[in-house]
């Protein structure tokens, strides 16, 4: 696969089109089983406040994942993102309802690169904090 968003048609400041994406506890123990990160801070309650944390937490690998299916799903072909990295700035708290919590996304495009690639800059947040920090993915477009 390549990507199928050209990159003589892509301008600084394209903006890609938002996400948002739920989290139940049931997705995070299906991450966990998936990834193999059974640390109780991701689901068990008790726990994770015994620690300080206001409640269970999302991964942070499994909301950086998230967050780059904006890149993928807008370019096409996952493999066409070359390069990603986050940092990670406040926790997605998870309570324990039928509702989870979401992780909200925007993207757009920061800079033209050459040899075909683009710098997209991501803002991922929930509960309306900012959950990731100088997230950014560098794409090679068709």
């Amino acid at each position: 696969m390549t990507a199928k968003i050209a990159y003589d048609e892509v301008e600084v400041g394209t903006e890609l089109p938002a996400q948002t994406f739920p989290v139940t506890r049931a997705t995070l123990v299906r991450y966990a089983g998936a990834s193999g990160d059974f640390n109780p801070i991701h689901w068990n309650e008790k726990f994770a406040v015994e620690v300080g944390l206001p409640d269970v937490i999302a991964h942070g690998m499994f909301t950086m994942a998230e967050a780059i299916r904006v890149v993928t799903d807008w370019a096409g072909d996952p493999a066409a993102v070359v390069e990603y990295g986050v940092r990670f700035t406040k926790p997605v708290v998870v309570p324990n309802d039928d509702t989870g919590a979401l992780i909200e996304v925007a993207a757009k495009v920061a800079a033209k690169l050459d040899d075909g690639l683009v710098r997209v800059d991501l803002t991922a947040t929930s509960g309306g904090q900012k959950v990731l920090g100088m997230s950014r993915a560098v794409v090679r477009l068709a």
